[in-house]
C-alpha cells in the first residue's frame, strides 16, 4: 500500500469510544464500564455536587461524553442511578422488621436499627452527596425521606404507643411525634456532617453515641407526647 493510501486509511479509521483520549486503557465488557462510569460519578458527585455539565462529568470520570450518553441518555439517568447504588441499594430491608418485633424490649431494637443506619450513613459520599442534592434540588433527597418517613418513622411511633400504652394520636398529633423522631435522626445524621462536611473530630465509638441518644430519645419523647395531649388547644 503506497504511504499516501496508508495515512488517509489511518485518518478515516474512527478512534475507540471506551475512553477519552488521555485515558484509553483496555477494553471492558459494558456492564463493567457502566458500573466504573457509576463509581465515578458517585466520587464526583460527592466532590463537585451537581452543578456540572455532561461534558466536564465525562471529562472528570475519564470517558467520552459520547460513550457516556450510550449508558446514560442524561444526566438525570445517571443521577437516578447513583441515588440506586448509593441509597437504595444499601438500604437494609431487615430493619423494619427489627423494629417491629416485640419479642424483643423496644430500647434494643431501637439501639439495633440505628447503630445499623449509622454505619450506613455516616460514609462521605452518602453524606456529601445528599447535602449537594438538596441545594440543587436533584429530588434525591425527597425521594429517600419519604421512604424514610413510611418505613421507619411510622414504624418508631407505632412501636412506642404500644411499649408506653399511648392512645393513637390525631392527625395533628401524629405531626408533632413525627418530629420527636425527626430530631432522633437528625442527630445521628449531624455526626456525619460534623466530619464530612465540617471536617470536625467526631465520636469513635459510634455504638456508644448511638446508645446514648436512644436512651435519651426513650426517657424524653414518651413524657413529651403525654404533655402534648394533656395540653389544651391553642
Amino acid at each position: 500500500m503506497k504511504p499516501t493510501a496508508q495515512r488517509k486509511q489511518a485518518q478515516q479509521t474512527p478512534a475507540p469510544e471506551d475512553a477519552a483520549p488521555a485515558a484509553r486503557g483496555k477494553r471492558l465488557a459494558p456492564e463493567e464500564r457502566e458500573q466504573q462510569i457509576v463509581e465515578k460519578a458517585i466520587k464526583y458527585f460527592a466532590t463537585h455536587g451537581f452543578s456540572g455539565g455532561t461534558r466536564e462529568l465525562a471529562k472528570e470520570i475519564g470517558v467520552t461524553q459520547p460513550l457516556l450518553y450510550r449508558y446514560f441518555p442524561n444526566k438525570e439517568a445517571l443521577v437516578d442511578r447513583v441515588f440506586q447504588e448509593v441509597y437504595l441499594a444499601r438500604w437494609n430491608p431487615d430493619w423494619e422488621d427489627w423494629l417491629k418485633d416485640r419479642s424483643v424490649p423496644l430500647k434494643e431494637r431501637m439501639k439495633r436499627y440505628y447503630k445499623d443506619y449509622a454505619r450506613f450513613i455516616l460514609r462521605n459520599e452518602w453524606i456529601r452527596i445528599f447535602i449537594f442534592a438538596g441545594l440543587t434540588r436533584e429530588g434525591i433527597n425527597q425521594r429517600y425521606l419519604t421512604r424514610l418517613r413510611e418505613r421507619i418513622f411510622n414504624v418508631v411511633l407505632e412501636e412506642l404507643h404500644h411499649e408506653y400504652k399511648l392512645a393513637p394520636p390525631t392527625p395533628s398529633q401524629h405531626e408533632d411525634e413525627i418530629e420527636l423522631v425527626w430530631g432522633m435522626h437528625a442527630s445521628i445524621f449531624y455526626v456525619g456532617m460534623r466530619k464530612w462536611v465540617y471536617g470536625l473530630p467526631v465520636p469513635k465509638d459510634l455504638d456508644h453515641m448511638v446508645e446514648q441518644k436512644v436512651y435519651a430519645f426513650l426517657e424524653g419523647a414518651p413524657n413529651v407526647m403525654r404533655t402534648m395531649r394533656s395540653d389544651p388547644p391553642a
